[in-house]
């Protein structure tokens, strides 16, 4: 059976969307079980962050550099690399019996999930060429990331409590093993361009260092402040790196990162809008969370199990729903729908009160978020088209660095926020509970805002591919359906 018969694409996207989960897994997974990974190997409050930091860095920093890599030696070969590495480094996290050993085997994690998940979209869209295919497995592989953040929260707090916190790297070995088996066989071989098409190693250096303390200057902000000396200072210093990437990407005889890609203006819209989308919606996730918990009282599986409607309605539009909007209305459409609804959902919650009921005020919210299902096939879609078929691979780890970067960066900016005008409302004199509230409805408005860009940006700058346009049939309102 050849690579490119039905059945070993449906195999291939299996395989895909299997490391996907793993990775979003590991993401929520750990936050659940923190509290008893400090009791038990002894982190201090400011080391215990490390354990989220360290993967965050490696992650969005190798990124684009991997991504990159698939386009010069060969996308399967670095995404059963990036497998290998990421199922030993959870091996070491389970049996880590200190901080140190931890800390770098979750740094190793990142490392592992970067260069699988770099090649991911890249190796997705060659196997599916048409519209109403490819915009099919974009569907399910949305889905699983919903479902991988549902099931990281749940399964964490079950692990933790039934087993030990071990178990939640424990769980990453026979899933990472099976998966690096069927990639094997189900994913097409392919050479790249070698490693003279752009083995640019001043590049590489120049954009992994700009990245790595980017990231690291944003997750340390909640403790130094946004015009500290260190934030400010290390802010610089990383935009200067960047900046010299830039300059070196565009004199260079064989570029890491052709400058060509942000000609197409999908490409780079859809990167732009990805960071505000996903600035407003990580944010959602961790806040909404923390509400739950300081200010009603939930309990952390009990929180999992109240957001659950939320990964469950998101994973379920973009599994069922999205990919028959998407052929029959277009990306860009489905793309402003959604972002629509996600804006609903934050101007609701600024209205959350200190006690809430769940039903009335919590529920519409994990409804409207339904709009996360709509939005991330269809700017994954608009990402990828404007790619040639050999930066397939850097177009692929440039979507997925700009939401890590919008991930981090959200929650950097709405969490501060929300602290500093708790700390305001505690100082004229209101209750914990209300000054709470109040600091995450000045964060639920600014994720409104964040919202308003990204949909503004998405309506002047993002155009419906024109091979996908010729090939649907007009779209009708029919007033049955």
């Amino acid at each position: 059976m050849s690579p490119t018969a039905p059945r070993s694409r449906a195999l291939a996207l299996t395989v895909l969307s299997a490391a996907m989960l793993m990775t979003v897994l590991d993401g929520s997974i750990v936050t659940v079980a923190m509290p008893a990974i400090q009791r038990d190997l002894g982190f201090s409050p400011a080391g215990l962050s490390w354990t989220v930091n360290a993967y965050l860095l490696a992650f969005g920093g190798l990124l684009l550099l991997a991504g990159r890599l698939g386009d010069l030696i060969g996308r399967k070969a670095v995404f059963l690399a990036g497998n290998a590495v990421f199922t030993a480094a959870s091996f070491l996290a389970a049996a880590a019996t200190g901080p140190g050993v931890l800390i770098a085997a979750r740094f190793l994690q990142g490392v592992g999930s970067a260069m699988a998940s770099a090649v991911t979209l890249g190796i997705l869209v060659t196997l599916f060429t048409g519209a109403e295919e490819r915009a099919k497995a974009i569907g399910v592989f949305s889905f699983t990331g919903a479902a991988g953040a549902s099931i990281g929260q749940v399964l964490g707090g079950v692990l933790t409590d039934a087993l030990s916190w071990h178990w939640i790297f424990f769980i990453n070995l026979p899933v990472g093993l099976a998966t690096i088996a069927a990639a094997i066989r189900a994913l097409p071989g392919d050479r790249g361009a070698g490693l003279s098409g752009g083995a640019d190693v001043i590049g590489a250096v120049l954009v992994t260092g700009g990245l790595m303390l980017g990231i690291y200057t944003v997750v340390k902000v909640e403790q130094y402040g946004w015009l500290a000396a260190h934030t400010l200072g290390l802010g610089a210093a990383s935009l200067a790196l960047l900046a010299a990437f830039v300059w070196r990407q565009a004199t260079a005889r064989t570029p890491l990162m052709p400058l060509r890609i942000f000609s197409s203006r999908n490409v780079s819209g859809a990167n732009l809008v990805q960071i505000l989308t996903l600035s407003a919606m990580f944010a959602f996730q961790i806040l909404v969370a923390l509400y739950m918990q300081k200010v009603l009282g939930y309990g952390a599986l009990e929180t999992g199990l109240a957001m659950l409607p939320a990964a469950l309605t998101i994973g379920g539009v973009s599994l069922f729903v999205s990919a028959r909007l998407n052929t029959r209305f277009g990306e860009r459409a489905v793309l402003l729908a959604g972002l629509a609804l996600l804006l609903a959902a934050m101007g609701w919650l600024t209205r959350v009160p200190v006690r809430a009921d769940y039903v009335t005020d919590l529920l519409p919210v994990m409804l409207l978020i339904a709009g996360g299902g709509l939005v991330l096939p269809a700017l994954t879609s608009l990402g990828m088209s404007g790619a040639r078929a050999d930066d397939a691979g850097l177009a692929s780890g440039l979507f997925n660095t700009t939401q890590q970067i919008g991930m981090a960066f959200g929650v950097a900016v709405l969490s501060t926020l929300a602290a500093t005008r708790t700390e305001r409302l505690l100082a004229e004199g209101q209750g914990q509970a209300a000054a709470l509230t109040g600091g995450y409805h000045l964060a639920f408005a600014t994720a409104a805002a964040l919202l308003v860009a990204a949909f503004t940006l998405a309506f002047l700058l993002l155009r419906q591919p024109e091979q996908d346009a010729a090939a649907r049939p007009a779209a009708r309102l029919d007033p049955a359906a």
